[in-house]
């Protein structure tokens, strides 16, 4: 688990953008899971935060100076300024944003990589379609609470795990699951051999460990499991992976992991359809925003414990 000697806090002047260069004010960081994962000097889809580095971070700015064609100052932009309260950024890794579509910290979640992550995660991995039944993992988390309400828009049975009563009412009567099982309270295992009687059509895998063996064991015939990711296992000294994998092979099921910067070229359709239906109440997001950029080791480590609803976010500024 990270702790405070693995972070140091450095003031250093601002500068200029260079050519093809926007120089942001961050605005909101996106506190995510992928984060522990980007701190390990091993082999992965990106190259690990060397030490000494800023700590690479997704989140929503202003522009301030620009020396790129597309950007101008004042306009919001989403990209990955890093922790840091000023960035200048290659002006092709960021996206203009709207801030009278959606409030500006929605576009680190439900309209961001979070949004993203659940709605090709499901719809492209998952297959996800009327009458299944899907089962999601950290259900009251960013990308667990987006994908069970993506389920049920598409006419799916949906079943959230989430940890202790008042996560799981969030996601019964909030967020408009079917059923939520308390993994804190209850045996799993059996709770879903209850509430999916017929078997799982779609697991949606936030969290691995324990609960990913558990919704092996209870697979649908053809079922889709979508490898969205691990957080039991981040700070693992020794990962462990299923146990209840020959489920696959029994009922002919499919386990697939994926990066959702592989849909990049499609998230124009997706955040169109998303920023629909939150028009029309179909889908809600609860960011749980924290002040000041200087909490940000405390407040990553909130993943880690579940002591957040929604998609957990650092206001760093305010919008001029």
């Amino acid at each position: 688990m990270p702790n405070a000697q693995n972070w140091r806090v450095v003031d250093e002047p601002v500068h200029e953008p260079a050519d093809g260069e926007v120089l942001l004010k961050t605005l909101y960081l996106s506190i995510d899971p992928a984060m522990r994962g980007w701190m390990d000097d091993r082999p992965s889809y990106l190259p690990p935060v060397g030490t000494g580095e800023v700590m690479r971070a997704l989140g929503v700015g202003e522009v301030i100076a620009s020396k790129h064609r597309n950007f101008e100052p004042g306009d919001y932009v989403s990209g990955m300024p890093g922790v840091q309260t000023f960035a200048c950024v290659d002006g092709n890794t960021l996206t203009k944003i709207d801030p009278e579509l959606a409030p500006l910290p929605k576009y680190t979640s439900v309209l961001g990589m979070t949004g993203m992550t659940a709605y090709f995660g499901l719809f492209e991995i998952g297959e996800a379609k009327s009458g299944d039944t899907v089962v999601i993992s950290a259900a009251s988390g960013a990308v667990g609470s987006v994908a069970g309400q993506l389920a049920k828009i598409a006419g799916s049975r949906t079943v959230g795990i989430a940890g202790g009563p008042e996560k799981c009412a969030y996601v019964r009567d909030e967020l408009g699951f079917d059923v939520a099982i308390d993994y804190r309270n209850e045996n799993v295992y059996a709770a879903l051999r209850t509430h999916c009687p017929n078997g799982i059509n779609v697991y949606f895998d936030n969290v691995g460990g324990e609960i990913l063996d558990a919704c092996l064991g209870n697979l649908a015939m053809h079922a889709r499991v979508v490898i969205c990711g691990a957080i039991s296992q981040y700070n693992a000294e020794d990962v462990r992976g299923p146990s209840n994998y020959m489920m696959l092979l029994i009922k002919r099921a499919r386990m697939e992991g994926f990066l959702v910067s592989d849909y990049y070229a499609e998230y124009g359709k997706a955040a169109r359809e998303m920023a629909a239906w939150l028009r029309e109440g179909k889908l809600h997001s609860h960011e749980d925003i924290v002040e000041g950029i200087d909490r940000f080791p405390e407040t990553l480590l909130r993943l880690f414990t579940g002591e957040h609803l929604g998609k957990l976010v650092i206001e760093v500024a305010k919008p001029s």
